[in-house]
C-alpha cells in the first residue's frame, strides 16, 4: 500500500511540476506575451460598457474591481493548456494594463453561432463572426471577420474588404495595428482594414480613448485564444509611421535643421537646437514663413517643456498678436499646464483654436517627447490631428461671436491668406519636420 502512495505521489507531483514548468508562448522579438499560457494573470472581468469609470478610479478601487471581477472570471474561463477558453458566458476579459499605440498579434478557434470580438482601448472592436449563420447576414455575418463593426454605417473599414475566415477547427491568426484612432487588420496574413478610424462608441462626438485595455468577448459560444502578444509602439515610432503614411506629393520643407533661412518676423528670438527650431528661453514672438498660404495642409514635429506655452499662427500678418488679427491662433501647450500654472478655458488648452472652438485634450505625449500634428485649414475649417487623433474639427464661421472667451473679437478671423508660422510665449518649446502642402 505504502508503495502505491508513493507512486501516486510522485506522479501527481510530477504532472504539477510539468504544469509549472510548462513552457510560456513565445512571443516574437519586440513583443511581450498578454496571455502567459498557464494562467490569468494580467486579467480581469469587465463587460462591454462604458470604461472611463476605470480611467477615473483610484489605484484602490481599480484594485477593488479587479478582485471583485474574478469569481466570474473563473465560472467561465479556463487555461488548457496554453489555450485560453471562454464557455461563450460571463464578462469579458480584459488586460489590467492600458495600452496606446500598439500591435496585437492573436489566435482564435471558435464554433457554430459564434459572435464575439476584440475590443481596442476599451471600445468594440474588431468583429469575429461565425460566416455560415445565415440569421446574421443581414448584420454582416456574411462578409467575413475583422472589420471595425461598431463604426456608424458607411464609415471605412466597418465591413472587412474580403473575407478570409477559416473553416471551424482551424485556427485563424489577427494582426492589428493601433496608432492615434486609426486601425489595420490583417486577418489570415490578409488586409482586411486598412487604417481605418475607430469611432468611440461611448461618445462619438469624441475621438477613441488614448489609452486603454485590450479586451476579448464573450458571445454565446465557445472561443478559444492563444498565442496573445503585444508590441507597445514607442512615441517616436508613432510619429514616424504617421509622418510615412502622408502623401510627400505637393509638400514643401519648412525647416532645414540647421539655420533659419526662409524665415521672417522675430528670427533673433529663436535657435536651432539639435536640427530643431526651437524658442529661446524668455523671448518670444512671431516666427512666420516668408510665404503665405491661403488653403493648406502643415504636418510637423513638436515637443514642450512643463508647462511650455506656444501657438500655430494660422493666415496672419506680420505684426499683431496671431490669435486675433490672423484667422486664429491653434495653441500648443502642455497638457498638464493646468495643474502648474492654474485653470484654463478650455479654448486655451492644446490644439484649440484660442479663444473660439476647444480642443479634445489627453492626447499628448508626455513632456520632452516629440508629438507628430497635421493641421488642414480650408476656408473657415479647421481640423487638427494630434498624434493619429482627431482632437478638433470645426467650421469657426459657425462660432457665435458673443462667446468669444473673454467677449474679445477677432478681426483676423475671416482672412483668407497669410503667413504660416509660430507664436512663442518665452518658452523653449521646439518644432523640426515642418512641411506644408497648398490645397
Amino acid at each position: 500500500m505504502k508503495s502505491v502512495i508513493t507512486h501516486v505521489v510522485a506522479a501527481s507531483t510530477a504532472v504539477a511540476l510539468a504544469f509549472s514548468l510548462q513552457a510560456a508562448p513565445t512571443p516574437p522579438p519586440g513583443f511581450e506575451a498578454a496571455f502567459n499560457g498557464k494562467d490569468l494573470s494580467g486579467w480581469f472581468g469587465y463587460g462591454g460598457e462604458d470604461p472611463r469609470p476605470l480611467f477615473k478610479a483610484t489605484p484602490e478601487e481599480l484594485a477593488k474591481i479587479h478582485a471583485d471581477s474574478m469569481a466570474d472570471v473563473t465560472a467561465h474561463w479556463t487555461v488548457d493548456g496554453d489555450e485560453l477558453v471562454n464557455d461563450g458566458h460571463g464578462l469579458f476579459l480584459a488586460t489590467k494594463k492600458n495600452y496606446r499605440d500598439f500591435e496585437l498579434h492573436l489566435e482564435y478557434k471558435t464554433v457554430a453561432k459564434a459572435d464575439s470580438g476584440i475590443y481596442l482601448r476599451g471600445c468594440p472592436q474588431v468583429q469575429i463572426w461565425d460566416t455560415t449563420e445565415k440569421e446574421k447576414f443581414n448584420i454582416g455575418a456574411d462578409k467575413g471577420s475583422g472589420g471595425l463593426w461598431n463604426n456608424s454605417p458607411g464609415r471605412p473599414g466597418k465591413d472587412p474588404l474580403q473575407k478570409m475566415d477559416r473553416p471551424f477547427g482551424e485556427w485563424n491568426k489577427f494582426e492589428i495595428t493601433m496608432i492615434g484612432e486609426r486601425v489595420t487588420v490583417k486577418l489570415n496574413g490578409t488586409v482586411v482594414v486598412d487604417d481605418a478610424v475607430l469611432e468611440n462608441y461611448v461618445d462619438r462626438k469624441a475621438p477613441i480613448f488614448p489609452a486603454g485595455p485590450i479586451k476579448l468577448q464573450t458571445h454565446g459560444g465557445e472561443i478559444r485564444w492563444r498565442n496573445v502578444f503585444v508590441r507597445e509602439i514607442s512615441a517616436e515610432e508613432a510619429a514616424k509611421t504617421l509622418a510615412a503614411r502622408e502623401k510627400a506629393d505637393g509638400f514643401t520643407r519648412l525647416d532645414n535643421g540647421t539655420n533659419l533661412s526662409g524665415w521672417q518676423g522675430a528670427v533673433n528670438n529663436y535657435q536651432v537646437v539639435d536640427g530643431a527650431i526651437q524658442c529661446q528661453a524668455g523671448k518670444g514672438g512671431n516666427l512666420l514663413t516668408k510665404e503665405e498660404y491661403a488653403d493648406f495642409i502643415v504636418q510637423l514635429e513638436f515637443k514642450v517643456p512643463p508647462a511650455g506655452n506656444n501657438g500655430l499662427a494660422l493666415r496672419c500678418p506680420l505684426e499683431g498678436d496671431t490669435a486675433y488679427v490672423g484667422m486664429t491662433e491653434l495653441q500648443v501647450l502642455d497638457d498638464n499646464y493646468e495643474k502648474i500654472k492654474g485653470a484654463l478655458d478650455p479654448r486655451q488648452r492644446h490644439g484649440s483654436a484660442y479663444g473660439m472652438m476647444a480642443a479634445h485634450t489627453g492626447f499628448q505625449h508626455p513632456v520632452g517627447t516629440w508629438n507628430y500634428q497635421q493641421v488642414t485649414v480650408k476656408g473657415s475649417t479647421i481640423k487638427v490631428e494630434l498624434n493619429g487623433n482627431t482632437i478638433l474639427d470645426g467650421d469657426l464661421a459657425t462660432v457665435d461671436p458673443s462667446t468669444f472667451m473673454a467677449g474679445s473679437s477677432h478681426p483676423g478671423l475671416k482672412r483668407t491668406t497669410g503667413f504660416f508660422g509660430f507664436a512663442g510665449h518665452s518658452d523653449p518649446v521646439s518644432f523640426r519636420n515642418i512641411r506644408i502642402k497648398r490645397l
